[in-house]
């Protein structure tokens, strides 16, 4: 369960208002585009911020934080402008330009130049996301480059020709050089903030410049018109929990075959579709324990089982405690 990681999300954003961001530049040196204010717009019917800060010239770095089901975003058109976002807790996903959908799970990157999501729509389907992304602007990287970029001669028209000149999205899988490149970023005191950023910067060129799609597999772009169906696949599971439908029954509903099924769900919502429902219904008891007198028995029949034992035993699989003490140790007031 990923439950700390929403709660601790929603505290960070507990001052912004429901269907707003706070868009904020952070201490910065160059800038080598407006402010971020005056770039991007936003629309959610959740909320979110955004920290954004220019670490050398061509290269800006934004923490971003997110608490909603989607976000609409409309920037300027650059496409020179590579744009590498990490995503750290959650799960995010673009539909782009050319009806591309990419969709990042934690540890996983995503590369794309500021066209193809000049006018996107980012989904969330875990409700909530954090992470960083570094902006590139290989055009002024060109001719003003940090100097260890320089003395490890990366070529930078290489780095625009691979990721840029085919104008679609890349997805690389998380992996220990990811991770050694971006965890250390999330948990730095505001200080070593801008010294940790330049450092990163220089040390994803050079990851960017060595890495190849031969050297391993890619996360696998969806058509948008495919994700739109596993959402809506989705939204008739969520809305049904009292039943458990096959793999075969949503096939045959949805005219779909069930490995592109599987294959399909799992790239949008991070897991099987068996695993995520058992995680859903979880979930789903954990709100109804916090906020009404429900029995347990009531409770397990609500989210779908048969019968209290076969709720107790799972839901102490996935949350380490029984429902009684769960509920015993979040009463909410209000109720």
């Amino acid at each position: 369960m990923r439950e700390d990681d929403y709660l601790a999300i929603a505290d960070a954003l507990k001052d912004i208002a429901e269907g707003s961001f706070a868009m904020k530049e952070g201490s910065s040196l160059k800038k080598f585009q407006e402010p971020l204010e005056g770039e991007l717009q936003t629309r959610t019917t959740g909320k979110g911020k955004i920290l954004c800060f220019g670490v050398y010239p061509g290269i800006q770095v934004s923490f971003h934080q997110y608490l909603a089901d989607k976000v609409q975003f409309h920037h300027k058109a650059i496409h020179s402008i590579l744009e590498v976002s990490h995503c750290r807790k959650g799960r995010i996903g673009w539909n782009m330009r050319n009806h591309i959908s990419v969709y990042l799970g934690a540890g996983d990157l995503c590369l794309r130049t500021m066209d193809c999501c000049a006018d996107s729509e980012m989904s969330l389907p875990l409700g909530y996301y954090e992470g960083l992304s570094f902006s590139l602007d290989l055009k002024v990287l060109q001719n003003d480059c940090p100097q260890i970029v320089r003395e490890a001669n990366i070529d930078i028209q290489r780095l625009h020709q691979k990721f840029c000149e085919k104008g679609t999205p890349v997805a690389i899988p998380s992996s220990n050089i990811i991770e050694g490149i971006f965890d250390v970023l999330y948990e730095l005191s505001p200080t070593l903030l801008l010294p940790y950023y330049k450092l990163k910067a220089q040390e994803l060129l050079l990851y960017l410049s060595q890495w190849e799609p031969s050297e391993g597999k890619e996360v696998i772009p969806y058509a948008s018109q495919q994700t739109e169906l596993m959402k809506e696949i989705h939204d008739f599971l969520v809305e049904h929990l009292e039943h458990r439908f096959t793999i075969e029954e949503i096939s045959k509903k949805y005219l779909i075959n069930t490995s592109s099924l599987k294959s399909a769900f799992k790239a949008v919502y991070g897991y099987p579709i068996a695993t995520y429902m058992k995680e859903f219904r979880i979930r789903q008891a954990m709100k109804l324990l916090q906020t009404t007198n429900d029995s347990i028995a009531v409770i397990s029949e609500k989210v779908g089982y048969e019968n209290q034992g076969k709720f107790t035993k799972a839901f102490k699989e996935t949350v380490g405690i029984l429902p009684t003490e769960y509920r015993k140790a979040n009463i909410k007031s209000e109720r």
